[in-house]
């Protein structure tokens, strides 16, 4: 494609975004990498002969800086030069980058017509050359353009392709940590969230949950990098019916262009000096001819028959008979539960709190909350300040929180019998226990809570060892001083901890105990898998920031970050106890990807659940929860869950029994600060 710079249009439109809540990038765009950076002198030593390709990424480099400075005909004339270098140097994967930005620029521009043409270039290239991860940040592009002209359904088409590739990607991890250059419009966690808002606008519930699990696993990405998907992951998103003839008519349209492609490709790497007027001929009938084919499937899709065919999608889609094999999978597993369960996912948009909740016997049920992000965000810091404070009554915020996370959907939990709530919290929602919401009594007193990563990562159902065996560590006394960035932290011994050991080994015979020195790394870490469950009775904090900023403290001064945790091998253990952890270290609360980042790497040693803290808490309050949660679980007749229900609702009624109850200088433990920071996360059984 050429660019006419005489047609550039230098009035910006200023559009309205009628969505559904959605905050889109302002002012920037934003890249799949926040944190990538491109050092061109640096590249230009490491690799002395790829000069070209350098002054490729500093012609879009600057094309993109001068868009954002409104300067639209400098950037086009950049952008055409670095088109003409990919060409000269047969730079493919670069020149899709390029027809991106220039997509990007028409886009700003208002000339939508215009930047669609450029993204769809870009599209044949990435489809010829295999490269999946940017052609779903194509699709994602495209699927951005039609949702800022409110073309809803052709959006969804589009993204929904961005999720397919990226899944597709996942099953190869190392492919999606690679740098991306600044060419797409909006990250893929973006294009995920704004997906599932999109569906659950036109009430198309089955998709959108699938879409809403799958952004947890795109986040854990994100955030850990490296993360791998599997062949229920890889399955992507459904194609609608009402949507395959357009994937049809797509499909064969990039077959044709992709063709003329190459041997426009084979052409363009005679020089110009040498092409024969044949040549020259044939390459201007090519490159007519995909402009053609591209154009044909645009007015296609525009097309009244077409149209009137995406607008009985969300019709269709709003009766839930869609095969959706994922949905089933999550359904099945939910049915083989022992105790009846269901799956609650929240999703934080800016005027609203979207609720879709997963039963075993009837279709995805979706529930809207009438609060801003704003609102929910602050009643949440305020629930979590008074969680943490004994002395503090936290009613109030907890009564909300109640009203907006569970009483819409009260009446359905009701009716599907539910006593175990499989959660999936969102964003800042990680933050804090739904346990301690109230309504008159404690939730805990009704549900046993489960939080997962991701129900496509998870598997709910593989059953315990039938013995319990335990290896407990225990770091009683010393003090630690632990630097992370700029910021100190200091961490004492903590007595109960010992007692914690003690009270837990005579309940559990075959318990081995490693304390203060003793418990190290390089002693604790090699014996974890010898053992059904593993008890940590020492500080972790999991940071906001870098995966190697959170960390667990070991007995001898030590520290393990979660990174390092991840190369741990526990097939064998059924539960990760840390009993003394620290979230939401800071000012301000992110958005709770360090607790998602710990899951999911328990998760990824092989170990079934894990079991941590949202704060550190009083440890004597500590010994008596664990003391009644282990008095309990060697029964075998309580799930790990519902064992850790018992013991939390036994501390709020004063029954727990501890031998030496006597000593702990707090002897009312039914604030929620004691009970209710435990979380337990992945498989419940």
């Amino acid at each position: 494609m050429l660019l006419n710079l005489r047609y550039v249009n230098l009035i910006i439109t200023v559009f309205s975004l009628l969505g559904f809540g959605m905050v889109y990038p302002e002012g920037k765009q934003v890249t799949s990498n926040a944190k990538l950076r491109y050092d061109y002198a640096e590249k230009a030593q490491a690799s002395p002969n790829n000069n070209s390709q350098l002054e490729i990424e500093k012609l879009n480099q600057e094309a993109i800086q001068q868009s954002q400075q409104k300067r639209f005909p400098e950037a086009l004339q950049r952008l055409q030069k670095a088109l003409d270098i990919t060409r000269e140097f047969g730079e493919r994967s670069w020149e899709a980058v390029t027809f991106n930005n220039i997509g990007r620029v028409y886009q700003s521009q208002g000339q939508y017509s215009q930047a669609l043409k450029s993204y769809q270039q870009a599209l044949v290239i990435d489809k010829e050359i295999g490269d999946a991860v940017r052609l779903g940040k194509t699709y994602s592009n495209i699927g951005y353009l039609f949702d800022i002209q409110n073309k809803p359904e052709l959006a969804i088409f589009f993204y929904k392709h961005c999720l397919i590739n990226r899944e597709k990607a996942r099953l190869n991890p190392s492919a999606l940590s690679l740098p991306q250059p600044d060419a797409y419009s909006i990250t893929v966690a973006q294009t995920y969230r704004i997906l599932a808002e999109r569906l659950l606008k036109q009430e198309r519930v089955a998709e959108a949950q699938r879409t809403m699990d799958l952004l947890k696993v795109e986040e854990l990405e994100e955030y850990l990098q490296n993360v791998p998907g599997n062949q229920r992951t890889a399955k992507g998103i459904e194609i609608v019916t009402r949507e395959k003839p357009i994937k049809q008519k797509l499909e064969q349209t990039l077959a044709q262009a992709i063709l003329l492609g190459k041997e426009l490709t084979t052409l363009r790497k005679i020089s110009p000096q040498k092409r024969s007027p044949q040549q020259e001929q044939r390459i201007e009938q090519l490159v007519l001819t995909q402009q053609q084919q591209l154009e044909a499937f645009n007015k296609f899709i525009t097309s009244p028959a077409v149209t009137a065919q995406v607008e009985q999608i969300s019709r269709t889609a709003r009766q839930q008979n869609l095969d959706l094999e994922s949905l089933n999978q999550v359904r099945d597993n939910l049915a083989r539960l022992p105790q009846k369960s269901a799956l609650l996912y929240p999703l934080i948009l800016k005027d609203s709190l979207e609720l879709v909740l997963v039963t075993p016997e009837s279709p995805p049920i979706h529930r809207t909350v009438a609060v801003t992000s704003k609102n929910l965000s602050q009643t949440i810091v305020a629930f979590r300040q008074a969680l943490k404070n004994p002395s503090r009554n936290l009613k109030t915020p907890a009564r909300q929180l109640y009203d907006w996370l569970i009483k819409p959907i009260e009446n359905d939990l009701k009716l599907s019998g539910t006593q175990t709530l499989i959660y999936a919290p969102d964003d800042q929602l990680r933050y804090i226990p739904i346990t301690a919401l109230f309504d008159g009594k404690w939730l805990v007193e009704r549900f046993s809570v489960n939080h997962i990563t991701s129900a496509s990562l998870s598997n709910l159902n593989t059953p315990n060892q039938s013995s319990l065996r335990v290896l407990a560590g225990a770091f009683t006394k010393g003090n630690y001083q632990i630097k992370v960035g700029n910021r100190q932290f200091a961490f004492a011994g903590l007595p109960f901890a010992g007692r914690e050991v003690e009270s837990l080994a005579e309940v559990v015979p075959e318990t081995k105990k490693l304390l203060d020195d003793a418990f190290s790394p390089k002693v604790t870490v090699p014996q974890m898998d010898d053992y059904t469950i593993v008890h940590l009775a020492t500080h972790a904090a999991f940071v906001m920031g870098k995966p190697e900023d959170s960390f667990i403290l070991f007995g001898n001064g030590d520290r393990v970050n979660l990174r390092d945790v991840a190369t741990w091998s526990l097939p064998n253990v059924d539960l990760v106890v840390l009993s003394a952890c620290e979230t939401g270290l800071g000012s301000s609360l992110g958005n709770g990807e360090e607790i998602l980042g710990f899951g999911y790497q328990m998760q990824k040693t092989g170990a079934k659940a894990a079991i941590a803290s949202l704060w550190a808490v009083d440890d004597g309050g500590t010994q008596a929860l664990m003391s009644a949660f282990y008095a309990t679980l060697p029964s075998g007749k309580l799930t790990k869950a519902e064992a850790l229900r018992q013991a939390q609702i036994s501390l709020i009624t004063g029954d727990w029994k501890v031998s030496h109850n006597k000593s702990t200088a707090v002897s009312d433990f039914s604030h929620p600060y004691y009970w209710a920071p435990f979380i337990l996360i992945g498989n419940g059984l």
